[in-house]
Parts: C-alpha cells; sequence; structure tokens
C-alpha cells in the first residue's frame, strides 16, 4: 500500500507478556515505535498517483444534468493545507477533539483531513442525530470545537442544522452555508463562518502544511456505537486503524488506482472515514453525492462518474428494487459491489448484481471497534449471496457452543461468534468503559489467547460459507446502525402516560433483510383492550425519531400482561425476539 513512516516501527507485531506469563494486551502490540500521519499518506505522491488525479468526484442533488465536480490531488492538498493552517490558528492543544456534524460532501472530507493532518482528533458525529444525542457525544470527547452547516438541503425539503448544535450547548461552531457564499443564520457570540474561518489562514495560501506526525496508538478519530447501557460507547481510532480499513478494501474489494469508489454514508457512522481512507490510501478517487441516494439523481450519478466499486445497505436496495428508480442508467463500469449494516436479502441481491451485468456482491460485516470488517467476501472465492466466504485478512472466527467454547474450526454450527484477539487496527481502548471487561471479560481462551467478544450469531454452512443471524445481547440493528433496547425503551417508556413499561426487539422479516423494530408494552391499566394500538405506534415514532433519530421507525406495537423476566429480574428480550419471531412464521406476516 506503500504507506510511509516518519518513524519506522521498530517490529509488525509485538505480543507482550507479563512475568507470570499473562497476557497484559489481548490483542497485541502493532508497530510499536512507529509515527504516522495517516492524512499525509492520503495527500503524499507516489506511484499510485499524480498532482494531476482526480480524487474526489461529487454532484449536488438537484444539479444532476450538470458535469461531475472534480478535484484533483493538487486541489485537494491546498484545500487541505488552508484548514490545517486555519485550525492551527485556534491555539488548541495537539491532540483536542474537534467535532464534525455534517453531510458526507467535498467539505466534511476536506476537514476531515485536515483536523487529522494538523495532530488533531476526529469526533464523529452524524448529522441526522437529535440534539440530546449531540450533546452526550460532545461531553463524552470533550470537543473544542465542532464543523457544522447552517443547513442540510434535500431537494424541495430543507433541514436545520446548526439550530441542533445551538441546542445541544456545543463549543465554538465553525458554520459552513449550504447555500451560496454567506451563512443563513445569525450566529452565536463566539461561533465563526466558514468564510470568517478560513480568512485567518490567507498568508499561508498555497503553503504546504508539515503534518503532524504521531505514534501509533495516538488517537486520530473518536466515533460512537451503541451498547447495551444506554450511554454510546466512545471508541478512538488510532494512527493505525485506517491502514486496516484500507488494507481490508485492497484485499476484499481490490480497490485500486483508477477505481472511483461510491457508498452513501456519513462520518458520524465508521463507514464514511472507511470510505475517505479506502479510497485515498489506495489511490482511488472517492465519489460523493449530496442528497439523497434513493432516487434517479444518485443512479445517473453512479453513471456520470463512472464508479467502479458501489457500496450499499439492503434498504436501499429494496427503495431500488421498488421503485426501479435505476432503470435505464448504465452501471456497466462497476466491478463490483459491497454490502454492509444489516442483513441482505437473496433475491434483493441478484436483482442488484444484475444492474451490471452480474458482478459479485462483496457482503462486509465488522465494527467500529474493529476499524472495517472481520468476516467477508473475497473476488478470489465463488461467492454465495446473502452469505460471507471469508474471515477478513489477519482475522480469526470461533463459533461458540452451547457450552461457551468455540465448536471445531470448519464444522458446520451456529452459535455466538468470538474473535481471536490478533487483529490489526482493533480498539485497545474506550473512552466511558473499561475495555477489557467489555470485550475480553469472561472470554474463553484458546491456545493460550482470551477470544475476543463479538456479540452477533453466526452460522457456518457446511459448504463453508458464514451466515450472520443477528445480535446475541439487546442491541439491535436498524438501518444499519446498532443501538441498544435500553436507549429506546427509556424514551417509549415516557411517550404515553398509560404505559408501565416496555421492551424493545429487532425482529428479523421472514424473507430476510434489516431486523424491524417491535415495541412490547405493558400498560398501568389491565384491561389491554382498551388500547389504541395505532395511537401508541404514533407516539412511540414521534418520541423516537424526536429524541434519538429520525431515520428509526417502529414497526409494531404488541401488547402483553407483563414482561419475561430472569430471577434477577431482567428482561429477556430473546425470548421475546423468538417469540414475535415464531409468531410471524405462524400468522405468515
Amino acid at each position: 500500500m506503500n504507506i510511509s513512516f516518519s518513524k519506522p516501527p521498530e517490529c509488525i507485531l509485538r505480543e507482550n507478556f507479563s512475568r507470570d506469563g499473562k497476557i497484559l494486551n489481548p490483542g497485541g502490540e502493532w508497530l510499536p515505535g512507529a509515527c504516522i500521519n495517516p492524512a499525509k499518506n492520503c495527500l503524499n505522491i507516489n506511484f499510485k498517483r499524480s498532482l494531476d488525479d482526480t480524487m474526489i468526484l461529487w454532484r449536488v442533488e438537484g444539479k444532476d444534468d450538470l458535469p461531475v465536480n472534480k478535484m484533483t490531488l493538487e486541489e485537494l492538498r491546498l484545500e487541505v493545507w488552508l484548514v490545517a493552517y486555519a485550525l492551527k490558528e485556534l491555539d488548541l492543544e495537539r491532540g483536542s477533539a474537534i467535532a464534525i456534524d455534517m453531510p458526507m460532501n467535498v467539505h466534511s472530507v476536506v476537514i476531515y483531513l485536515a483536523i487529522v493532518l494538523a495532530g488533531y482528533v476526529v469526533v464523529s458525529i452524524a448529522d441526522s442525530f437529535a440534539a440530546p444525542e449531540i450533546s452526550a457525544r460532545l461531553k463524552i470527547s470533550r470537543a473544542k470545537a465542532i464543523f457544522t452547516q447552517d443547513l442540510i438541503v434535500r431537494g424541495e425539503k430543507t433541514i436545520p442544522l446548526y439550530s441542533r448544535i445551538v441546542e445541544a450547548q456545543s463549543p465554538m461552531a465553525i458554520v459552513i452555508p449550504s447555500k451560496g457564499s454567506s451563512v443563513s443564520a445569525e450566529l452565536r457570540h463566539g461561533d465563526v463562518s466558514w468564510h470568517d474561518f478560513l480568512k485567518r489562514a490567507n498568508d499561508f495560501k498555497k503553503c504546504e502544511f508539515a503534518a503532524v506526525e504521531q505514534p501509533i496508538d495516538a488517537y486520530t478519530n473518536i466515533l460512537f456505537s451503541s451498547g447495551t447501557t444506554g450511554e454510546p460507547k466512545a471508541i478512538p481510532w488510532t494512527q493505525a486503524t485506517p491502514l486496516k480499513a484500507a488494507a481490508d478494501a485492497w484485499c476484499h474489494m481490490d480497490i485500486q488506482k483508477g477505481d472511483v469508489v461510491a457508498w452513501p454514508t456519513n462520518l458520524g457512522w465508521m463507514m464514511g472515514p472507511w470510505l475517505v481512507y479506502a479510497s485515498l490510501l489506495n489511490g482511488a478517487s472517492i465519489a460523493l453525492y449530496s442528497g439523497s441516494p434513493l432516487g434517479s439523481g444518485f443512479a445517473k450519478f453512479v453513471q456520470d462518474a463512472k464508479v467502479t466499486m458501489l457500496g450499499v445497505i439492503p434498504s436501499i436496495v429494496r427503495t431500488w428494487k421498488s421503485t426501479n428508480c435505476v432503470t435505464g442508467y448504465d452501471w456497466s463500469t462497476i466491478r463490483c459491489f459491497s454490502s454492509t449494516g444489516e442483513a441482505s436479502n437473496i433475491d434483493e441481491y441478484l436483482w442488484l448484481m444484475g444492474r451490471a451485468h452480474y458482478k459479485p456482491v462483496i457482503e462486509y460485516c465488522g465494527g467500529t471497534e474493529i476499524g472495517g470488517g472481520f468476516v467477508t467476501g473475497s473476488l478470489l472465492q465463488a461467492q454465495s449471496l446473502a452469505a460471507f466466504s471469508t474471515p477478513a485478512m489477519g482475522c480469526s472466527l470461533f463459533i461458540l457452543g452451547s457450552d461457551g467454547y468455540p465448536i471445531p474450526r470448519n464444522k458446520p454450527g451456529i452459535g455466538e461468534l468470538a474473535l481471536g484477539p490478533i487483529m490489526f487496527g482493533a480498539s485497545k481502548t474506550l473512552l466511558n468503559a473499561d475495555h477489557y471487561d467489555v470485550y475480553f471479560k469472561g472470554m474463553p481462551s484458546l491456545n493460550g489467547k482470551v477470544l475476543r467478544r463479538h456479540g452477533d450469531m453466526f452460522e457456518l454452512t457446511s459448504k463453508g460459507y458464514y451466515h450472520a443471524h443477528g445480535r446475541a445481547d439487546d442491541t439491535m440493528n436498524l438501518g444499519g446502525i446498532k443501538v441498544s433496547s435500553v436507549e429506546i425503551e427509556r424514551i417509549c417508556n415516557e411517550a404515553d402516560d398509560k404505559v408501565l413499561e416496555t421492551a424493545a426487539i429487532g425482529v428479523p422479516p421472514l424473507s430476510g433483510g434489516p431486523e424491524q423494530l417491535v415495541i412490547a408494552v405493558v400498560l398501568k391499566n389491565s384491561d389491554n383492550t382498551a388500547a389504541d394500538l395505532n395511537q401508541l405506534k404514533l407516539s412511540f415514532n414521534s418520541a423516537v425519531q424526536k429524541k434519538l433519530n429520525p431515520l428509526f421507525r417502529v414497526s409494531r406495537v404488541v401488547l402483553l400482561s407483563s414482561l419475561p423476566r430472569t430471577a434477577t429480574n431482567k428482561v429477556m428480550r430473546r425470548i421475546l425476539r423468538q417469540q414475535f419471531t415464531q409468531l410471524d412464521k405462524s400468522s405468515k406476516i
């Protein structure tokens, strides 16, 4: 991958042992002694690219008949350097956290690279979050500043973003106008417009910024993944994690010089930073569509940008298929698709392959704490629709039997998935939880190495393919976003005065695909016949979308006289999940 270090590593991997032979760090120490800046590596001139090569292609929704915008490596370097100099003028300490809460567009990519180049830490916040969720992430990360837009424009719809930042009581905000050159909103005292922010670096235009090289374990990005406690886990990415993302893309999707990579996502989720590094570190171009990926505008952009690797999530594919919005567009440049975030549907993915002369879909499953995938597909192997063909490069998988220990390797079976602890780029710390307790405590050992907890239920088939069967714990996956039951229940319990308690369950549909959110409800009044299920569903949807995430949707509300509990009074959500799934089968919903 032609990665350059300012200080080379002493070795590739060092497994540390204490004097009594106990492993101090189950994941080992990768590239010890190395110093690097991954953003600098994205901007370097090497055999993969020259100054004239296109690094970013983009188009804004509503301007679908205009030529695709392009930014060369030379232009990208100048933009990133200027923002890095402007950041330096803020006089923040090295390693300070700086948040980004805005759509995935050319501005956000430039800002992301500049923060890393200048030796600061990106705090990733999805632009769909409500103010309380933004506030929680800013406090956990101790962010010193935040980049945002005044508005998000989606077709005829305008969504206020800066006002959410203000409501979240953010630190100083740098506000980018969504249209034109001036911000539409009146700014708080201390906040600055994008134009005024860049003016601070006027004296350094076209001057190269000296990248801040840091030790390999220094933080580069703080991302968030919902746990089961109700508070999002704050997961730091180190300088090594971007290399893991890029290595996955090189090995499994064959991303290389000349490729154009598109994946509708956001910097608030791991696939946003993944897309930046997977493309630029491999000499490929990033293709960004500023708008909804669900319509013909995005399909035309894929055609016009000559995308060669298109990343998707199943719900997007389902919409394309049902609306037929991609008909008539030429996707013949696509060499492969990749899919992550949700369980896939065989029929829908066969249809997707047909849009590009039956090019393969590389299934890709990982996690924010992994920095990439742990199980995936490969262009070197026969693929099976909606299945994984191999552990990701450098990863090892173990399916735990009913006794809690791994079943024999290569033996078909189903159970909770555990990972081998030695994974390059994987997390070693959490900001607001004990990393060892979360991922290793209570896990079995194999050949002297304690296995790493993951929490998904996985199946290895007799033909050697892996199938994912959802979460083994009480975290569900809604539209590619992991969220804990506790977070949703906390909101639903307060949504209606008639509610005594709720249980939030992710139930996979019989036809396959992403989990659907079902709310089990116990009312204060034992007479459930008087309950208005439609009104409860409306109340839950309104509360969840306002207080948690506007992308979440309650599929069903089920009334129960009581919730099943363990002897220690814990709600047995897994029992409810089994009951609802069985109910769907018997009634053929």
